[in-house]
């Protein structure tokens, strides 16, 4: 009985393994793989994303106002289950995270002043 265990855990280790080689060798010709795009390949450190979320803040359950940079302007979009809102745009970027945030709060109340 200890036998067939040993030969059963051989024979699934050998398996295991032609199934890793054959992934090595596909991957080797080029057929296997994930592919990326050039943007999140990160060839070199200097290599800098183009788009992030800088901030986001939850207003009630339903909706939440995301600040989101593209390459140096940032855009205020409000967030929500019955569509999508773009209250501010062409908001130009801060470089440190003090005054972006400062910015960001100053939005918020121009926006909330608004709408009252």
């Amino acid at each position: 009985v200890d036998l067939d265990y040993a030969r059963f855990v051989l024979a699934l280790m050998f398996v295991i393994g032609l199934i890793g080689l054959l992934a090595l060798l596909l991957r080797r010709i080029g057929l296997g793989g994930i592919r990326l795009s050039p943007a999140f390949r990160g060839k070199s450190k200097a290599t800098e994303r183009r788009l992030a979320v800088t901030e986001a803040a939850a207003i009630d359950a339903r909706r939440r106002l995301v600040l989101v940079r593209r390459d140096d302007v940032e855009h205020l979009i409000l967030l929500s289950s019955s569509g999508d809102l773009v209250v501010e745009t062409n908001i130009p970027a801060r470089t440190t995270a003090d005054s972006s945030s400062a910015s960001f709060d100053n939005t918020l109340r121009s926006v909330g002043e608004n709408r009252q």
